[in-house]
């Protein structure tokens, strides 16, 4: 009879810290719902790779497949979810993968998906000058957006965009 008591007392325990465990896990892990992430910032968001070489692996740990690497330092990614060391982000292609927190920049930057030159104008209209173009598939940093523009930089030129014609401004989840 006494070696029931302890048992009943480990399960009872069991079922006192699971939740807690299974809450833990959850604020670990965040799901891309506008929450506040483990790292204290808001999931999902935009960031930057920091490096011209990234591993995007399977898992968020160095023990997990490496799927790819990235090339192209100043992607912009957006970050899906994230562990306390690890962030899981959508590419411009689409693409999900985990990779280190350290490997990202919060500085924003913005992609031409299209292969199409796009227009950079001295003003947040259609009718304004045409200051520069920002090349297909190019990548420039990010100032600010506004009522559907966004003022950007790439080459040393500064011009507005339409917000639609780049990847890296939707606020929307990209990827699931």
């Amino acid at each position: 009879m006494t070696q029931r008591k302890p048992r009943k007392a480990a399960i009872a325990a069991f079922f006192l810290v699971a939740p807690l465990m299974l809450a833990a896990c959850e604020k670990e892990t965040e799901a891309a719902s506008g929450r506040i992430g483990p790292s204290g910032l808001p999931v999902p968001r935009y960031v930057a790779l920091k490096f011209d070489e990234v591993n995007a692996r399977a898992g968020p740990g160095e023990d997990h497949k490496v799927l790819w690497v990235y090339r192209a330092k100043g992607l912009p990614v957006q970050v899906v979810a994230e562990t306390r060391d690890w962030r899981r982000i959508c590419d411009p292609q689409g693409g999900l993968a985990w990779v280190k927190g350290r490997v990202t920049d919060g500085r924003r930057t913005v992609m031409r998906v299209e292969p199409e030159p796009l227009a950079m104008r001295a003003q947040p209209k259609l009718e304004a000058k045409t200051d520069a173009y920002l090349s297909g598939e190019a990548i420039a940093g990010l100032d600010r957006c506004e009522d559907g523009w966004c003022r950007i930089k790439a080459g040393g030129r500064k011009g507005w965009i339409p917000e639609n014609a780049v990847w890296g401004t939707d606020p929307k989840t990209q990827c699931r």
